[in-house]
C-alpha cells in the first residue's frame, strides 16, 4: 500500500494504471486534478500495490462547499482489480480505510464520500453506500452511448438508425466537412457555439476560461471539431482522447441551416478520427435512460441513439454519509434556486430530425 505523493513519477504511474483500466477514465487522470485545482477542487489520492504494481486506488476530489465543510469525491472511480471479486474486496476494504484515515486528519467537517464508478452492476462489498435521494450538480451522468471503433466505416454506418445514416448522407451531399482548430481563434469559435446551444435551450453554459484552462494543460490529448458549410461553423465538439475512450465532452450547434445536419457528420467524423488515433470507442457521454420520455435530456438522447452503438447503464450516484448533521446541511444547500438549470458536460448538439 502506497500513500500518494505529489511526484511525477508517481502521477505518471497512476496514470498509466488509469488508462490500462476498461472501467476508468480521465476523470481519474492527472490532468483532471490538475485542471479542477483553480477551480476550487482540493484533492488527494491513494494507490495500492501489491508485489511493487499498482492494483487499485483513487484520486479523491475534495469540494468545500459552505465554511468548514465539504465532501469526498470520486469520479470514475475507485479503480478495483478486474476478474477476481476477493481481491477486489481487499483493495476495496483497504481503500476505504485509507479515505476514513484522511477524513479524520481533515481540518473541516466531511459529510460524505460520493463515488460514481463504472461499474454495470454494484459489487456485493461495496457497503454502506446509498443513492441520494436529491438532486445536486455534483454528479456525472450514469448512462452513456459508446460507438464500437473496431468497426469499419461500412459496418459502422450499418448499425445505425437509417436516419442516422441518412442524415450524414444528406450532410455530405451539401459539402459539409470537419476540421479540427484547437487556436484561439478555434477556441472563441467553440465557446460562441456552446453559448447559443445554452441560450436556446435555457440551460447554464461554461465561460471561456473553463474551456481555455482546459485546453491550456494539453495532456491528455483535446481537440476542437467543427463542422462546417460555406465557410460558416456551424457545430462544435470538444473531445477527450485518453486510453481506448475518446469522449465528447461539450460541445453544441448553432439554429441555422439545420437542413444540412452538420452534428451528423461531425460526430461520424470524430469517430473515425478517434479510431485512426487508437482508440477501442467513442464515448457521447451521456444519454437519458432508456424508456425515460421524461427525461431533460431526452431530445439530446434521441439525437445520439441515431449512431447506434452501445448503450451503458452504470450504478448510480452512491454516498457513504460520515456526518449525519453536514449532511443534511449539504442537503439543504442543493434545494432549488429560482435560476437557469445547469446540466453537466453533454450539451446538446442534438438536432433531432
Amino acid at each position: 500500500m502506497d500513500a500518494w505523493l505529489v511526484d511525477p513519477e508517481r502521477w505518471l504511474a497512476w496514470d498509466r494504471h488509469v488508462q490500462a483500466c476498461a472501467d476508468s477514465g480521465f476523470m481519474q487522470s492527472s490532468w483532471w486534478a490538475r485542471f479542477r485545482e483553480p477551480i476550487g477542487f482540493d484533492h488527494f489520492g491513494v494507490t495500492l500495490k501489491h508485489e511493487g504494481t499498482i492494483v487499485g486506488g483513487a484520486l479523491v476530489s475534495v469540494w468545500e462547499y459552505a465554511p468548514g465543510h465539504c465532501f469526498y469525491y470520486i469520479q470514475d472511480g475507485p479503480l478495483l482489480p478486474a476478474d477476481d471479486e476477493a481481491f477486489a474486496r481487499q483493495v476495496f476494504e483497504a481503500l476505504m480505510a485509507r479515505i476514513d484515515t484522511h477524513r479524520r486528519a481533515e481540518p473541516r467537517r466531511v459529510s460524505h464520500l460520493r463515488i460514481e464508478p463504472r461499474w454495470l452492476h454494484r459489487p456485493a462489498f461495496a457497503q454502506g453506500f446509498a443513492e441520494p435521494g436529491f438532486g445536486d450538480p455534483y454528479r456525472e451522468p450514469r448512462c452513456t452511448l459508446c460507438l464500437d471503433l473496431a468497426l469499419d466505416d461500412t459496418a459502422l454506418l450499418a448499425q445505425m438508425k437509417p436516419k442516422g445514416r441518412y442524415n450524414i448522407r444528406v450532410a455530405e451531399r451539401h459539402g459539409v466537412t470537419v476540421v479540427e482548430d484547437s487556436s484561439a481563434a478555434g477556441l472563441a469559435d467553440f465557446v460562441r457555439i456552446v453559448q447559443r446551444t445554452a441560450r436556446r435551450q435555457d440551460i447554464d453554459a461554461k465561460p471561456a476560461s473553463y474551456f481555455r484552462s482546459m485546453l491550456a494543460l494539453a495532456q491528455p490529448p483535446l481537440s476542437l471539431l467543427f463542422a462546417q458549410y460555406q465557410g460558416r461553423r456551424l457545430a462544435a465538439a470538444l473531445v477527450v482522447r485518453f486510453g481506448e475512450r475518446a469522449t465528447y465532452f461539450y460541445g453544441g450547434s448553432l439554429a441555422l441551416q439545420r437542413r444540412v445536419m452538420a452534428p451528423y457528420l461531425l460526430h461520424f467524423e470524430a469517430a473515425r478520427r478517434a479510431r485512426a488515433q487508437g482508440c477501442r470507442w467513442y464515448d457521447l457521454w451521456g444519454v437519458a435512460p432508456l424508456g425515460a420520455v421524461d427525461h431533460r435530456w431526452q431530445a439530446i438522447s434521441d439525437f445520439k441513439r441515431k449512431f447506434g452503438g452501445v448503450e451503458f447503464a452504470f450504478v448510480p450516484t452512491l454516498d457513504r454519509v460520515f456526518d449525519t448533521h453536514a449532511y443534511a446541511r449539504f442537503r439543504a444547500l442543493q434545494q432549488p434556486r429560482p435560476r437557469r438549470v445547469s446540466v453537466p458536460a453533454p450539451l446538446a448538439a442534438a438536432q433531432a430530425a
